[in-house]
This record gives C-alpha cells, sequence and structure tokens, in this order.
C-alpha cells in the first residue's frame, strides 16, 4: 500500500480548497456573540455576553481566536448583577476596548473596559447614573486623540414611562469622562452607534419617535469634536423604522443600515440608506421576503465601493429565523443574499469584510453548540459561501473507479478531509473540499 501512495502522488496536481468555516463558543447556559473584528494577527475578537461562565446571571464575555476560529483565550467581566459586551475594538497599543452595560437587569450604568493583548482588564468605568434608562445598544470607537467615544440612549430623570434621549460619552484615555451630550425632542430617542468623522466630529445612528414622519424614524445626528449637534435628518414611513449601524463612506457621506415596516416587502425589512455628507438621503432600498426580517444590525462599505449587511430573516433559509448576510453593489442593489442556520433561531449581529476579501459573521446561535444559546463565528468568502470548489476538467470517457483515504482505504465521498479519486483510466485526482 505504501507504494500505491508513492504512486499516486506522481500524478496529483490539483487541488480544491475552502475560505469558510463556522465555530461555536460558549457553555451550557446562554451566550450572545454581539460583536467581531478581524485583529492585526489575522484572526479574531468577539464580545458579547456570557451565563455559562463568570461571577453573575450574565457577565461581559471576550473571546479571541486565531484565523481559523480556533479559541486562543477568553476572558468574562462583571459583577454578581447583570452585564453585557455589545461593542468591541481593537486598541492602537495591541488591547482591547468594550462597550456594554452594567447593573440589575432593569437599569443599568455605561460599563467600559480595557484590556491588554491577552484580555486581561487594565481598568474599567462605568458612566450615568445607574437608572432605568438606558438603552441595550452601545458602540464604542476609539478616537484620534487616544481616548473613546460612546453612545447609547438615556432616560434623565430617571423614570421608564418619561422620554429618553440619545445619549454621547467622550472620554481620555483611562475611561475618564471628558464630556457627555444628549439629543431628542420630547418622545423617546435612542442612539445606537457612533463613529468620529475625519473632519473629527462624531455621526450617530439611532431612532427617534420625537421628529420625522411616523411612529419611530431612523435619526442621524451630526456633531463637532466637542459634541455639539450640527445637524440632523430623519428617514422613514408612517409605521415603524430604526438605524441601527452608521459608517461614513469613502465620498465623505454616510450608510446606515436598520430595518423597516413602512417599506419593503413584509412586515418588517432590512432598511439602507445611502445619504451625501450633509445627512440629504441620495438613495434607500429595502430587502428581505414576506416573513419578518430582522436588520441590517451591522453595515460595512467594502474595498469594491458596496456595502455588507447582516441580521436575520424568517423569509429565507429554514423556515425559523437564520443568520442573513446581504452584498450589494454602491447604489444598494443587491448582488448576493446567503443564510446561514439550523432548525432553531440563529440570528446576525455584526459583520466585517476580511483581508482576504470575505466576511466575518459574530451571530447567535440556538441550533448549534452546548447550551442553550452560544457565540456563533461565520467566515465566509467573497461571495458568502461556506465552501469553495475548483472544477477540474475531465475527459468525457473516462469513469471514476473508486474513491481512497490517505491510508489506501476505500470511502465514499465526504468533506474536510483529502481523498484521492482514481479513474478507469490510471488517472488520479486529489481533492479536498471544504464545508
Amino acid at each position: 500500500m505504501k507504494n500505491l501512495i508513492l504512486f499516486l502522488s506522481c500524478f496529483l496536481s490539483f487541488s480544491v480548497f475552502g475560505q469558510g468555516w463556522e465555530q461555536t463558543y460558549g457553555g451550557t447556559d446562554s451566550d450572545y456573540g454581539e460583536a467581531v473584528q478581524q485583529t492585526t494577527d489575522g484572526g479574531y475578537i468577539i464580545a458579547g455576553g456570557t451565563s455559562s461562565f463568570g461571577n453573575g446571571s450574565s457577565d461581559v464575555y471576550l473571546i479571541k481566536t486565531d484565523g481559523d476560529g480556533v479559541e486562543q483565550w477568553s476572558q468574562t467581566y462583571g459583577g454578581t448583577e447583570y452585564e453585557k459586551g455589545y461593542s468591541v475594538q481593537q486598541t492602537t497599543d495591541g488591547g482591547y476596548i468594550i462597550a456594554g452595560r452594567s447593573g440589575p437587569i432593569d437599569s443599568s450604568y455605561v460599563y467600559l473596559i480595557k484590556t491588554d493583548g491577552d484580555g486581561l482588564e487594565q481598568w474599567s468605568q462605568t458612566h450615568g447614573d445607574g437608572g432605568s434608562g438606558y438603552s441595550m445598544n452601545y458602540s464604542v470607537q476609539q478616537t484620534t486623540d487616544e481616548g473613546y467615544v460612546m453612545c447609547c440612549s438615556t432616560n434623565p430623570s430617571d423614570d421608564d414611562n418619561d422620554p429618553h434621549d440619545v445619549y454621547l460619552i467622550k472620554t481620555d484615555g483611562d475611561g475618564l469622562e471628558q464630556w457627555s451630550q444628549t439629543y431628542g425632542g420630547t418622545g423617546h430617542d435612542s442612539g445606537s452607534s457612533v463613529q468620529q468623522t475625519t473632519d473629527g466630529g462624531y455621526i450617530i445612528a439611532g431612532d427617534t419617535y420625537s421628529f420625522g414622519n411616523g411612529g419611530s424614524d431612523v435619526y442621524l445626528i451630526k456633531t463637532d469634536g466637542d459634541g455639539v449637534e450640527q445637524w440632523s435628518q430623519t428617514y422613514g414611513g408612517t409605521e415603524y423604522e430604526i438605524g441601527y449601524s452608521v459608517q461614513q463612506t469613502t465620498d465623505g457621506g454616510y450608510i446606515i443600515s436598520g430595518r423597516t415596516d413602512s417599506f419593503g416587502n413584509g412586515n418588517l425589512d432590512f432598511y439602507l440608506i445611502k445619504t451625501d455628507g450633509n445627512g440629504l438621503e441620495q438613495w434607500s432600498q429595502t430587502y428581505g421576503g414576506t416573513a419578518p426580517d430582522l436588520g441590517g444590525i451591522s453595515v460595512q462599505q467594502t474595498t469594491d465601493g458596496g456595502y455588507i449587511t447582516t441580521g436575520a430573516t424568517q423569509s429565507f433559509g429554514n423556515g425559523v429565523f437564520d443568520v442573513y448576510l446581504i452584498k450589494t453593489d454602491g447604489n444598494g442593489l443587491e448582488q448576493w443574499s446567503q443564510t446561514y442556520g439550523g432548525m432553531a433561531p440563529d440570528r446576525g449581529r455584526s459583520v466585517q469584510q476580511t483581508s482576504d476579501g470575505g466576511y466575518i459573521i459574530s451571530a447567535y446561535t440556538s441550533s448549534f453548540g452546548n447550551g442553550s444559546g452560544d457565540v456563533y463565528l461565520i467566515k465566509t468568502d467573497s461571495e458568502g459561501t461556506l465552501s469553495s470548489s475548483f472544477i477540474i476538467p475531465t475527459p468525457s470517457n473516462r469513469k471514476l473507479d473508486r474513491v481512497i483515504d490517505v491510508l489506501g482505504r476505500e470511502v465514499n465521498h465526504t468533506t474536510n478531509q483529502i481523498l484521492f479519486h482514481i479513474y478507469d483510466d490510471g488517472s488520479v485526482e486529489k481533492k479536498f473540499v471544504v464545508e
């Protein structure tokens, strides 16, 4: 048999490789992946929450993986109450900054955690008064002065029946507050995403009941470097809209992702809005089917000038909520979409284009893993697929004789291992198909 393998190796000239994979992380209780970023070493950092590990009912959960999604380390942060991480970024010193919430389940502080490159906590800070009005959406970014900016929503009166406002907090490099601002009107208003803009100011996306056309509209706020509002815009129809994510685009405008109940094909659809530098709408698009589609939780401009967004769909996939990934061109026209998941609810939370042109998605899964819910990390190729194949042209008159593995054992065709296809004309192909 050794001779057979050596003989075969002389004829091997083709291989099939894939860029995609899926991984889950967590324990026997509920664990959530809310945000993901590719790190400078080619791996990934994921932030979320865990009830399987840590000190309390839920703790902030930070997971570092290599480029194949294999866990290198994980850390938890928090006390005996309810903590969860919603946003993470690698910092210029190689560590990580995490934004989330901390406190009882019905009230919370804004929770900011700075770690070193191994996830060891260097410091943490809380902001706000711990009242009942802090939102469940938090966003953090390191600023050009080595400080941090965060947004969420707050209820200044500490009465949950009173209106909430968008809340923007700027800190120094140690997480100490330098200033904070609130924005909004007499209704409920909240902030979900913030980014520093090229002029040193900030752009915030969220939703508003105070302004606009309907029950709730997408709310976009532009501020100067001190958080003073320069302008704001609303987008939407007579029903319910919310903005989840915003990014400044290469032309100086903005791309906003969210969801809409006023437009589209179903009772909820993905909603993508492109504006100019003054927030004036240039175009908007919806995506989804006749069932609820919950997105887009995250959006990013891609290197080809298009956009990638993720969330969850009940219109497509397995009939329950599946992770939903949509790629568009620069005008928001859908180029392709993909779903991922199993026979239980799975939801996408964050997406980023990776250095190889593919995509990394952090999600929540109740279809796979160890417990009632697990962190779900999905790596795809540039078309959103989990496997790649290379079709080898073969002579039309030859037939497959048998398939063997590397030990020479005859097997049926399977995935994720090297196999040798032996044909009746004596030719041999080496194949490796990744699913």
